[in-house]
């Protein structure tokens, strides 16, 4: 299991926005660029074979076909997630649903994760 992304105010530091996996360097208050796999210039949606379940701190995320079950500790998370297929690419999603521009890398992060453990995919 685990979790993708923690809201932070828009005015926290860097080191209080974690997203899945790892936490920002402590101290640094440059934010790493998404991995290069993950390209949110391109179209992308929620992989047909995963289901989305609200819940109170944002939504559990379960992948049918490897059983990845994850976190998403976000509504704008979960907002994004459910509106990638609506929009022309993963930063038009961020732009859409109002992710402040300080919070983009970490939101980027978030969603490169989600693309690594197949719960988001490209558009053709």
């Amino acid at each position: 299991m685990r979790g993708v992304l923690i809201d932070a105010p828009v005015a926290a530091p860097a080191e209080q926005v974690r997203e899945a996996g790892a936490a920002l360097p402590s101290g640094s208050g440059a934010a790493a660029p998404p991995p290069a796999d993950f390209d949110p210039s391109l179209p992308w949606r929620r992989a047909r074979s995963v289901a989305l379940r609200p819940e109170p701190f944002g939504a559990l995320v379960y992948h049918f076909g490897n059983r990845k079950l994850s976190f998403l500790k976000s509504r704008t998370l979960v907002a994004v997630v459910e509106t990638l297929a609506e929009q022309p690419s993963a930063d038009a999603t961020l732009v859409a649903c109002g992710v402040p521009d300080t919070q983009l890398p970490a939101y980027r992060r978030a969603l490169a994760d989600l693309a690594r453990s197949q719960m988001i995919e490209e558009r053709t």
